[in-house]
């Protein structure tokens, strides 16, 4: 039996809650994951907090499911500064494997434009620096997004995570050499330019996730999310582009172990 890769997670601490806003257990999490046939996790880190967090997480010992971890700074939390996490990149922990998620947010602009657009040039500069994977986060902030990775070189390893636009935006990230990750989003029901995103993208530059515990696919809308649901998420892009889903989960965890140099499955 193959298994799911969740490309995008987030477990920490403020993220992890079960039904009434009860704190879960990580572990109880995982292996819900592991019975719901997912063997391996990244875990993204949005801030210097939740950065650390993660490499925690990714360290401790666990009995199915492998656990690796990101550090980034998210744009909505761009005033922070990116010194802090630069420090913690650079210690370069063999299970930190990408840079992220940063990016732009225009659509809740947390942070001002300027500041957004410097802790993004920032951290593409450091995904270069040490070879990381670089993860996006892109909301009504394309033309900018495309101008900065221009800019800066898209790194050889990235990938747009939890991918909001349509085949239009995708064309264009592809061509800028971007990945793809697509979300429970693809489930909804207003999403069909999103779902004929999923139809161009190649199959060897597709992703799946959950952004766990956020965006639950249908129809465990309005439910903390968990990885368990990758499933769900790979069967609607799978049904989609009228493909077989076990072919889908196996390319995707193909891909994702590529995308964050990881030993394949």
């Amino acid at each position: 039996m193959s298994y799911w890769t969740d490309a995008h997670c987030h477990l920490q601490d403020q993220f992890l809650r079960g039904d009434d806003d009860v704190r879960a257990d990580v572990h109880d999490t995982l292996e819900r994951a592991y019975e719901g046939g997912v063997d391996r996790v990244i875990v993204i880190g949005t801030d210097i907090t939740t950065s650390h967090e993660a490499i925690s997480l990714a360290n401790e010992p666990t009995d199915h499911v492998e656990v690796f971890a990101t550090i980034g700074l998210h744009p909505h939390d761009a005033l922070q500064g990116t010194e802090s996490l630069v420090a913690l990149a650079r210690e370069k922990n063999a299970r930190v494997v990408g840079i992220g998620e940063c990016g732009l947010d225009y659509f809740y602009e947390h942070s001002p434009r300027e500041v957004q657009q410097r802790a993004f040039r920032e951290q593409i500069q450091l995904a270069h620096e040490l070879d990381l994977a670089l993860v996006i986060h892109a909301r009504d902030a394309w033309d900018d997004l495309y101008r900065l990775l221009e800019e800066e070189s898209t790194p050889e390893r990235t990938v747009i995570h939890c991918f909001t636009g349509g085949p239009l935006e995708a064309q264009t990230c592809l061509d800028l050499g971007c990945d793809i990750s697509f979300s429970g989003i693809v489930t909804f029901k207003n999403a069909e330019a999103l779902r004929e995103a999923a139809r161009l993208v190649p199959l060897d530059r597709i992703h799946v996730e959950t952004d766990s515990p956020f965006l639950a696919p249908v129809p465990f809308r309005g439910q903390p999310n968990e990885p368990a649901r990758v499933s769900v998420v790979g069967e609607a892009v799978a049904n989609v582009r009228g493909e077989e889903v076990e072919i889908l989960r196996e390319r995707t965890t193909q891909n994702t172990a590529r995308l964050f140099g990881l030993t394949s499955r």
